[in-house]
């Protein structure tokens, strides 16, 4: 087992090797002109991770500093097919480059100004979630019944995440999980066009997956990594919905359990996308009605507790008068609960008719 001396002198090696920056020749008016540019850091920067076990790792689902960090030596050991005494060197050089510990309250706020905003399309619903829309860093939750708008808004994020941040948007690209078969491209062209985008250059920047039942669902999640590790500019994930497969193939009472454990897996994969990548996140939800509710709406989102905790800001929409959509936002860490009305159209998510 390594001392603690050794791991020191061992992290201090890497982290030489990883700041070690790569010099750009740039034309200047003064001449040439040298620039420096931070390489990042690689799995293959620590110790007893070569190329080989890089790839096993990768093979594994395990594709950043973060997620090796956060492995214990057994679980790395039987991953990488590397002895306990290596791992636990990976991971603890891992965790000192990364500097997994408390920050003040200060710098935790500079670290959130490269949050992203997504418009929704509706001035009003953007005041809802704070003036900008959705945001990135974050679970959003959509739930309601058939009709109220929860996949008109996830086709017009799709169309307005590409739009320029002058317009609403962060020049990014879309992901879209769709289990339920909803995914239409004719209306994403629709939206495109009342936007007075490129409809054909919109589509190709959104990436559709129809997952076919839960496991299918958790495992686009990892290809989702993949892809942005290819260097694809991918700002927002959109599952729509989230809880029909995991409803379908776990019912009953006595698989309840089962089927919460699970979903509650998938939807902590959701933050730590979100969270590392700087993703803004939309889902869907199916609803229910509460048969213990005597009065008021007894309509009530699919999943409980779980999905309640992990959703950042929870949107209850359902039809209003004269063609319109009503958004309640029921939970937030930092709004409070209010409500809103929009329209849906042919450009997708406005404010009025």
């Amino acid at each position: 087992m390594p001392t603690k001396k050794e791991t020191k002198t061992d992290t201090e090696k890497i982290k030489k090797a990883v700041s070690g920056e790569k010099e750009k020749e740039e034309k200047t008016s003064e001449g040439m002109k040298l620039s420096k540019t931070p390489a990042e850091p690689q799995l293959t920067d620590l110790p007893g991770i070569g190329p080989a076990v890089s790839a096993k790792l990768e093979s594994a689902g395990i594709y950043d500093m973060m997620s090796l960090a956060v492995m214990g030596p057994s679980e790395l050991g039987d991953s990488a097919g590397v002895s306990p005494a290596v791992a636990r060197k990976a991971i603890q050089a891992a965790r000192n480059m990364l500097d997994l510990g408390f920050t003040d309250g200060l710098e935790y706020a500079k670290k959130r100004d490269n949050v992203l905003h997504i418009t929704t399309g509706s001035k009003s619903f953007d005041e809802l979630l704070g003036g900008k829309g959705v945001e990135s860093r974050a679970i959003t939750e959509g739930f309601g019944a058939y009709g109220s708008g929860k996949t008109q808004l996830a086709s017009t994020l799709a169309v307005n995440v590409q739009m320029p941040v002058e317009k609403g948007g962060v020049n990014g690209k879309c992901v879209f999980i769709d289990t339920e078969g909803t995914f239409r491209p004719a209306r994403i062209k629709q939206i495109a066009e009342g936007l007075e985008a490129n409809p054909e250059k919109v589509l190709k920047n959104i990436f559709v997956a129809r997952a076919f039942n839960s496991d299918h669902q958790i495992l686009l999640l990892e290809k989702v990594t993949e892809m942005i590790k290819a260097g694809e500019p991918i700002k927002l994930l959109i599952v729509d919905s989230l809880t029909a497969h995991f409803r379908a193939e776990f019912a009953g009472r006595g698989q309840l359990a089962d089927r919460q454990q699970k979903l509650n897996r998938y939807l902590h994969t959701l933050m730590k996308l979100a969270e590392q990548h700087n993703l803004a996140v939309y889902v869907t939800n199916q609803v229910m009605a509460n048969p213990a509710q005597m009065f008021g709406d007894p309509t009530t989102a699919i999943g409980g507790h779980i999905v309640g905790h992990a959703s950042t800001y929870r949107l209850y929409l359902r039809r209003g008068k004269k063609g319109s959509r009503v958004a309640k936002l029921i939970d937030s860490p930092n709004l409070p609960d209010n409500e809103c009305v929009f329209f849906v159209t042919d450009a997708g998510v406005v404010d009025e008719v």
